[in-house]
């Protein structure tokens, strides 16, 4: 096939500008030590199942995937016993000098599960009775200790149900279900400061000094910067510590303080560039599954950027949900390389093989 170098040239336009990112977050006193260098080993580690999937090629792929699951599942769970609390949530493990996410492996294995299982398309109720066989202890598991993660996996689940041809009326009445619940049914049960978190973004000076100070801070790092920026490694609300999380959940408004309106223009561009691009893939896919695939990792990333920058801009809660190849996170990093890798790998073969 004639390779299209236009996907992996915005991927590495991105890792780029995460690099920059994590490279000037990493001088603010709040950032922990050495995270430039880990980022870099992130891109490093990450070719090691980039280049096993690039040799087994699609079809070994979906072979093993029921396998995947089950580990990445056995996984997710152990956090319950041996999980390490970070940032008040327990949902990683330590192996000695390596300190993972489990939940970064689950949204990829998840994605190629549901591939699998929505591969005949929608063919009545068993179809949503087979999904939810899937769907439900990944989301089960991750719920009660990662909201955001949680939010992520449903709306993967809820896109790859669309690209698998569901009624539209079913989708609608689902979409009506989750506006209702969420206020009176979960909403109600979460802890106040849940609450407050969920909802501060509307007026975050009702408490400038509490809830709302990470995001007053976000906003103002990203009006400082102006239309130019101040330049790199110019940043001051990063450099000076008023920035929480300024290479994670702010890592837009770390990078928009020090190149401006024409950078941050310029990150949305590419995300919509890449975003278009598994969209282009998923067109030219003549297989049902290979285009169920893509809609999940269009959700996948997607969904992540809305978030995130969303959140930045305080037009969107915070759910510590990262920014796709730019938030520093060794997890977060090989596993978004990783789903990005199986999705041109499964272009690569979208007209051979018998899965």
């Amino acid at each position: 096939m004639k390779y299209d170098v236009r996907f992996p040239t915005v991927v590495l336009a991105l890792l780029v500008i995460g690099l920059m990112t994590v490279s000037t977050a990493a001088l603010s006193p709040r950032a922990p030590s050495g995270i430039f260098v880990k980022q870099i080993a992130g891109v490093f580690l990450a070719a090691v199942p980039i280049g096993v999937m690039w040799w087994a090629g699609r079809d070994r792929i979906y072979k093993f995937a029921p396998y995947l699951y089950g580990l990445a599942l056995l996984m997710q769970a152990s956090t319950f016993v041996i999980g390490k609390e970070v940032n008040g949530q327990r949902n990683w493990i330590s192996l000695g000098p390596l300190q993972f996410q489990p939940l970064e492996i689950l949204k990829f294995t998840l994605i190629l599960m549901l591939a699998l299982t929505l591969r005949a398309g929608y063919r009545g109720l068993p179809t949503y009775a087979r999904a939810l066989a899937v769907f439900l202890p990944a989301v089960g598991l991750v719920v009660l200790q990662d909201f955001g993660g949680a939010m992520v996996l449903s709306v993967m689940f809820g896109l790859m149900l669309l690209a698998a041809r569901i009624p539209w009326w079913h989708a609608a009445l689902a979409v009506l279900a989750v506006a209702v619940a969420v206020p009176t049914v979960m909403y109600p049960h979460l802890e106040p400061y849940q609450q407050k978190r969920l909802t501060i973004f509307l007026d975050p000076y009702q408490d400038p000094r509490g809830a709302g100070y990470q995001v007053i801070q976000s906003t103002i790092a990203v009006g400082s910067g102006g239309v130019q920026g101040k330049g790199y490694q110019q940043g001051t609300q990063s450099h000076n510590g008023f920035l929480p999380e300024a290479q994670t959940d702010f890592a837009f408004s770390t990078w928009a303080e020090e190149q401006g309106l024409v950078g941050g223009a310029a990150v949305l561009a590419l995300y919509g560039f890449l975003l278009w691009g598994l969209a282009g893939m998923a067109a030219e896919s003549p297989r049902l599954q290979d285009q169920i695939l893509f809609a999940g990792v269009l959700a996948q990333i997607g969904f992540q950027v809305l978030e995130n920058i969303g959140a930045a801009l305080s037009v969107l809660p915070l759910t510590g949900i990262t920014l796709p190849l730019i938030s520093y996170g060794l997890s977060s990093l090989v596993s978004t390389l990783s789903t990005l890798g199986l999705a041109y790998v499964v272009y690569r073969d979208r007209y051979d093989g018998s899965i």
